[in-house]
């Protein structure tokens, strides 16, 4: 299983697939101030990501892989919640 509670944290770890967002979805529905770890994840299936979005934890820890660290990192963030829809990453962003 890809998604581990180890205190207060969850860590998601290697490739996260659609099972993976109800087992991540009751971790944070039974305490929502758990933080999420993303430094071990390599992907995340975009049933994860909707959880992460629809709950914004706290999130933690930067993940190897390019895609997740680029694009869904900077939507989880809470200084671009506001923004998430507007915001491109560094390097995308024009001239």
């Amino acid at each position: 299983m890809t998604v581990h509670l180890e205190g207060h944290a969850i860590h998601l770890q290697g490739e996260c697939r659609v099972e993976d967002a109800e087992p991540l979805l009751e971790h944070l529905q039974a305490d929502c101030s758990r933080r999420v770890d993303l430094s071990r994840a390599a992907t995340l299936h975009t049933a994860v990501v909707q959880v992460l979005l629809a709950l914004r934890p706290t999130i933690s820890g930067r993940s190897d892989d390019p895609f997740v660290r680029d694009w869904i990192e900077p939507l989880l963030s809470q200084e671009q919640a506001s923004n998430a829809a507007f915001v491109l990453p560094k390097g995308l962003d024009g001239p």
